[in-house]
């Protein structure tokens, strides 16, 4: 049968193909005959007595007994291959037809014993929702009859005669009111379905609504049938929930809850609404009848908030911003868990007196060699065990002028001040500052008499210095310890240390290790690598690996302990210092650290610093009044700044830095720290030295691969400096050059004016006789009547006979003429001087 199927062909057919003709209508009314071919398949014929296909082929293939009729290049293996390629494709398409017919009933199966539950689970709420219904129906039949029973007993007591036939009339109609729900056949579920019906055609629901959707919703679904869209099942669950809530007389409102509600001294209206557990907009509208149009995103002050707080019915507690540092540990501690500790020793005095030097011959280690320049320019903190197994730490300050702050925090952590005083030299101005400080402080002193090795050491000279400064020695009958010591030969080590140890126990130093710790910041840097660190000196309990730390503006957790040999520890005790890692800024040298319970307060407390520190900054810059404004900027305007910016190595170096720029200059000059930090100089701090058009100092510091590249592309200056003499010295240079060069005048002659010409084209010209000194042409002059100065310039010309000379020596005529200047007359004298511009420097 060919592949037409009986149809009646398109044309007339001539062979494999056959033209014809088609007639085609569109839809406005038109047609047209396009010309059609057919191509007809050739179909092949087994002829009779071929040979058979092979057993299990399905008589696929006429081609495989028949090696004329199969494809060219086709083995009998490769023609069996296909052959069993396409009965095993078939046979997987049986089995995943079979398996999806299977997958089918399963899921319709699954599908309906889903329906079935649904069903019989609603079926089992509604017999329950009857149940409870007939109950209370029950209970109120019960309450009637109950009422009128009493009714009637108080009638026959009233009226005995005339109770009976009221009575029965009463009962009479009251039993088939009261009787008909439970007497009757009770409902089946479709009864009870289609009465519920009615409810729902009131609510806009369709008829035969099941309150449910089973199964999958599909298009069909949706579109066919009068249903609709039907409930969720989390609405018919409400709907459940709220009928037994009714039933068993749930339905009152819940009373209201009353809270505390803590205040601080603002708040945001959405945190206060929070904070009681009512809606914002409630509380925006209270706000409204108050006469305050705010936002909940408005802040208001705490009158206003506890007001509104009262207005809901809670009770408002009064808080401070203040009161989160309140868990801070600040109980005292008892006299039974104090233990001794060790002593700390600061060690003070002048540059070049020898204090590293002596701490370096103490804990038998070289410090003063790795300083640059040979002093201490940051604090250092060691422990040193003496022969007996005391332990002592020493913080070792620096004694230039510049580091005065940092010797000032060195004596408030300390408990014994070592003044060390050379031999060979005498009270100089750091050892008196030094001397102030620890009397500040209340902390006893041990004076340290160094260099005594020396020849032209003079101890005597040294303690006789000293009266002038209240500090009278042992040795002159006075109470302050005094050892000759140095520390080139170790001669009176141990005698220092044994003062020590002496005034040690005369203190009886103690602190309680059981506890949060409490430490003070001795130093701070960012370091590349480890992140910010800080040298601490734990003043009270135990500081250990994991804690969680507040410290000034800046919080942190643990990390890592580091001591003074460089090794990890798991615990600092009271006395010990340690470098902490872990910390989330750079803290500032001299704030105390205190271990909080929790992050979040830490994270609290560190803000609440924070915001009130940048506050104080901005009320300390602003003015008061209009008046200090405008006389700070007049006096502003004729000050020359020289802006730079400082990047330190640890902050004490920062700070010392910024305080001795601040002491550069006078009032015509002075020195401007744009900004100063801690750490390497980064790309930031050259595109503000960029913008600002200013220097950048590093201090011990250098600047990055990229920082380097961009500075030099950008013609920024860098400036590095190890040594802080040098930093000073140089930026006093280079304030100085701002200043203005100071002029100073020398007399060089006087002439007089013997007569007056008249020159046209040229103008006046004095002819004068030089009575004293020289004229110069190119010096300053003055026109001097009765002795009064008439005009100030300069010659135009200066003459002599008819040559242009450059001066006319005293006792010589010569002729003069005044540039722009022509009222000259007989017996003026002319005053001749120079001008000389002198370098003026700060002091």
């Amino acid at each position: 049968m060919s592949d037409t199927d009986g149809k009646k062909p398109l044309g007339l057919g001539g062979g494999a193909r056959g033209p014809g003709q088609v007639k085609q209508s569109f839809s406005h009314g038109r047609t047209k005959s396009v010309a059609v071919e057919v191509k007809r398949k050739r179909v092949v014929v087994p002829k009779p007595g071929a040979a058979s296909s092979p057993a299990g082929s399905g008589g696929s293939s006429p081609h495989l007994g028949d090696p004329s009729k199969r494809p060219a290049g086709i083995s009998d293996a490769e023609m069996e291959r296909r052959l069993t390629a396409l009965r095993a494709a078939k046979a997987r398409e049986a089995d995943d037809a079979e398996r999806r017919a299977v997958d089918e009933r399963q899921r319709e199966e699954e599908r309906q014993r889903r329906r079935d539950e649904i069903e019989a689970k609603e079926r089992e709420e509604r017999e329950r929702e009857e149940a409870l219904k007939a109950k209370a129906e029950e209970e109120a039949r019960q309450r009637r009859e109950a009422e009128e029973a009493s009714r009637r007993a108080e009638a026959a007591k009233n009226a005995p005669a005339a109770a009976a036939a009221p009575a029965a009339a009463v009962v009479e109609d009251r039993g088939p009111a009261s009787l008909k729900p439970a007497s009757g056949p009770r409902k089946t579920d479709r009864e009870r379905d289609n009465r519920g019906t009615d409810d729902r055609d009131n609510r806009g629901k369709a008829k035969g609504d099941d309150n449910r959707r089973t199964g999958k919703l599909t298009l069909n679904d949706a579109l066919s049938g009068e249903g609709g869209r039907t409930r969720s099942l989390a609405a018919m669950k409400r709907k459940q929930e709220k009928a037994r809530q009714k039933a068993m007389g749930f339905g009152q409102k819940a009373e209201k809850q009353v809270r505390d509600v803590r205040i601080p001294e603002t708040i945001v209206v959405s945190e206060l609404a929070n904070r009681m557990a009512e809606r914002a907009a409630d509380v925006v509208k209270v706000l409204m009848k108050m006469d305050m149009m705010v936002t909940m995103n408005q802040a208001i002050d705490a009158d206003t908030a506890e007001l509104v707080i009262e207005e809901f019915g809670h009770k408002a507690i009064r808080v401070s911003d203040a009161d989160v540092e309140q868990v801070i540990d600040t109980v005292g501690d008892k006299a039974e868990d104090l233990m001794n500790r060790p002593p700390v020793v600061t060690i003070m005095g002048h540059v070049d007196h020898g204090k590293t030097s002596l701490l370096d011959a103490l804990r038998k280690a070289n410090v003063a060699s790795g300083e640059a320049g040979g002093i201490t320019q940051h604090i250092g903190a060691y422990q040193v065990t003496t022969e007996s197994g005391a332990q002592i730490t020493f913080l070792d300050t620096p004694g230039h002028a510049a580091f005065t702050s940092m010797r000032a925090r060195g004596a408030q952590v300390t408990d014994i001040v070592v003044l060390v005083v050379a031999a060979d030299d005498a009270v100089m101005p750091q050892t008196i500052e030094a001397i102030n400080h620890a009397k500040a402080a209340g902390v006893p002193m041990i004076v340290a008499i160094n260099k005594c090795d020396k020849p032209d050491a003079n101890p005597t000279k040294v303690r006789t210095d000293l009266l002038q400064h209240e500090i009278v020695v042992e040795k002159m009958s006075g109470e302050v310890q005094d050892v000759e010591v140095s520390a080139k030969t170790g001669k009176g080590l141990d005698e220092l240390l044994e003062a020590i140890t002496l005034q040690a126990e005369i203190l009886e130093l103690k602190a309680n290790p059981n506890r949060s710790a409490q430490a003070a910041v001795i130093e701070a840097k960012l370091d590349v690598g480890r992140g910010p660190v800080a040298t601490v000196l734990v003043q009270n309990g135990t500081l250990r690996r994991g804690d969680i730390f507040v410290v000034g503006e800046q919080w942190g957790k643990v990390r890592a302990l580091i001591n003074d040999q460089g090794e990890r520890v798991e615990e600092a005790l009271p006395s010990v210092p340690v470098e902490v890692l872990g910390l989330s800024g750079t803290p500032a040298a001299g704030d105390v650290l205190n271990v909080v319970p929790t992050e979040a307060q830490a994270r609290e407390i560190a803000d609440y610093r924070e915001k009130a520190a940048r506050d104080k900054r901005a009320a300390a810059g602003a003015a008061t009044t209009l008046e200090q404004m405008m006389a700070k900027a007049k006096a502003d305007k004729d000050v020359t700044e020289l802006p730079i910016i400082v990047k330190a190595d640890v902050q004490g170096s920062a700070e010392a830095i910024v305080q001795a720029m601040e002491k550069i200059g006078n009032d015509e000059v002075r020195v401007r720290v744009l900004h100063y930090g801690v750490g390497a100089i980064t790309d930031s701090d050259v595109g503000l030295a960029e913008a600002s058009g200013v220097p950048i100092i590093g201090f011990n510091v250098r600047a990055n691969a990229s920082a380097r590249s961009s500075a030099n592309q950008k013609g920024v200056e860098l400036r590095y400096y190890s040594v802080i003499y040098d930093l000073v010295d140089d930026i006093r240079d280079a304030a100085s050059g701002l200043l203005k060069a100071e002029v100073r005048e020398h007399f060089i002659g006087y002439a007089k004016i013997l007569e007056v010409f008249r020159i046209t084209g040229v103008g006046n010209i004095a002819g004068c006789l030089v009575t004293e000194g020289v004229a110069r042409r190119s010096a300053g002059v003055r026109l001097l009547r009765d002795n009064v100065v008439i005009h100030e310039g300069t010659l135009k010309t200066l003459k002599r006979y008819k040559d242009e000379v450059k001066e006319v020596i005293s006792g010589q005529e010569c002729g003069m003429a005044f540039e722009r200047y022509e009222d000259l007359r007989p017996s003026d004298v002319i005053e001749i001087f120079e001008r000389e511009e002198v370098e003026r420097r700060l002091t």
